[in-house]
């Protein structure tokens, strides 16, 4: 596997497949944040295209989330904004497209990236797929993804991993809480799954996916001015003394 960040898109029997890398655990810096908003755009706008795989390269992480070495160089408000925003507009990116979006989550998701598993329309994971809201540990907060996490696990699962900012959470609890359909035991079994879904799901009638996909965001539409003024919350944070103490520990 390339050790340069990426995002890939390939389109085979109407079924797009949406990947990203970095060799960073799969940290999201901002030109990979823009490129997947992009590609989701793009591919939810694309006619031959029915069904959209979101995944992530590599083994056992999905996405460790935020990229530290660009939070680390924040060093205003309006540059601390756009980063936060990146998140902001991929999940949002995810709530317009018109088709169902299926999450491949085959390993960790930290922060962020729970963000992007919580805005997929439906997620499956393997059992080595725990998961982790670490920002609150950092002194910034899950503001952005917040919404979407909340969305998926409850006012109650939210705050309950937003707070113990340091444990992971069992894919099983993540599955009970409503964030994955289904664990499987391995990427092999977790990728025959989703085929089958994919498969399945091409099936249907794109206008009745699309009304559904409304049905099932309905009482977001307000997500686009939301999560600009959370970004506005995370990207004045960041510049807090004691988020850059914590940052420190990251160089």
């Amino acid at each position: 596997m390339s050790e340069e960040a990426y995002v890939n898109k390939h389109i085979e029997d109407k079924i797009a497949t949406i990947e990203f890398f970095h060799p960073a655990h799969n940290s999201l810096p901002g030109n990979i944040l823009a490129q997947l908003t992009d590609t989701i755009t793009e591919m939810g706008q694309n006619k031959e295209v029915l069904v959209i795989v979101l995944k992530s390269g590599g083994d056992r992480t999905f996405c460790a989330g935020a990229s530290f070495t660009e939070l680390i160089n924040i060093q205003d408000e309006v540059v601390g904004e756009k980063f936060f925003m990146g998140f902001a507009n991929v999940i949002n990116a995810m709530r317009k497209c018109p088709k169902f979006i299926i999450g491949r989550i085959q390993g960790k998701t930290v922060g962020g990236g729970v963000g992007l598993a919580s805005a997929m329309d439906y997620c499956m994971a393997t059992k080595f797929a725990s998961i982790k809201l670490s920002e609150l540990n950092l002194g910034i907060g899950p503001f952005v993804v917040g919404p979407a996490v909340q969305r998926k696990l409850g006012a109650s699962g939210m705050s309950q991993i937003a707070i113990d900012a340091n444990s992971f959470y069992s894919p099983e609890w993540a599955m009970e809480k409503g964030l994955y359909a289904n664990v499987y035991d391995n990427t092999e079994e977790l990728d025959e799954g989703i085929a089958d879904l994919a498969k399945n799901l091409c099936g249907y009638n794109p206008e009745a996916v699309k009304e559904m996909k409304q049905m099932f965001w309905r009482g977001t539409e307000d997500w686009d001015q939301l999560l600009n003024e959370r970004a506005k919350i995370s990207g004045r944070l960041v510049l807090s003394s004691f988020t850059k103490e914590k940052l420190k520990k990251f160089k």
